[in-house]
């Protein structure tokens, strides 16, 4: 049976428009997105099977090119359309955060820098520059690699947060593990970086360290 042919109230299109999204299961969300099946299997069919081949939502759309074009029914099209959507997406959450005189809430923070950080495989350590009134000037990933003493340089950091004329700064970075919990390491780079800033008056409100969930600096009392 195709999803034509089933009740106008179960077909995912259909029930996105009279409930909303959040209503709708991954495989639901997903089958709009591949719009078609493919042999014997309806878009809802094809959305489960690449579910349970991926290992659910989060490792598909962290998937490479290469990885995503390994299963049936995904090709370099698909590819493109579902880059294209995860950029909206982040554009969209770093217009939620400038929106304003300031920063519009530490939850849309946590959004935005986990949109931007979570589906590297490598960590990534990155600032988001502020103005003297929190409003967002630029997000910038700065250093790649294994996120220590020796490869986050302070005077890149305060080079580039003069060159914006920023007057503060939060930091995050990623853990692929998926555990978010701030190492030894961290904290020593944080504390080197928070006493170069403080040298040229930059304040330094936060570091995120995003895995599985988001860990703050602030709200943990490490800054």
């Amino acid at each position: 049976m195709t999803i034509s042919q089933w009740p106008l109230a179960e077909r995912p299109r259909e029930k996105l428009i009279n409930k909303g999204a959040s209503a709708l299961s991954d495989a639901e969300l997903l089958a709009i997105f591949l719009r078609t099946g493919c042999k014997g299997l309806t878009a809802v069919d094809l959305a489960r099977q690449l579910l349970d081949g991926f290992g659910g939502l989060k490792p598909l759309l962290q998937a490479s090119q290469t990885e995503f074009c390994l299963h049936k029914g995904l090709g370099a099209a698909k590819f493109s359309q579902l880059q294209a959507v995860l950029e909206m997406a982040k554009r969209h959450l770093l217009e939620q955060i400038s929106r304003g005189d300031a920063l519009c809430s530490p939850a849309q923070t946590r959004q935005y820098l986990s949109a931007q950080l979570a589906s590297y495989p490598h960590e990534v350590f990155a600032c988001l520059f502020l103005d003297n009134r929190n409003r967002v000037i630029a997000f910038e990933k700065m250093f790649y690699g294994t996120i220590d003493g020796a490869s986050v340089y302070p005077r890149e950091v305060v080079r580039l947060a003069l060159q914006k004329n920023a007057a503060a700064i939060i930091f995050a970075h990623n853990h692929p593990s998926g555990v978010a919990e701030p190492s030894h390491a961290d904290e020593q780079i944080t504390k080197r970086l928070k006493e170069a800033l403080a040298l040229v008056d930059i304040r330094v409100l936060d570091h995120f360290v995003i895995g599985d969930e988001v860990v703050s600096f602030a709200e943990r009392g490490l800054l």
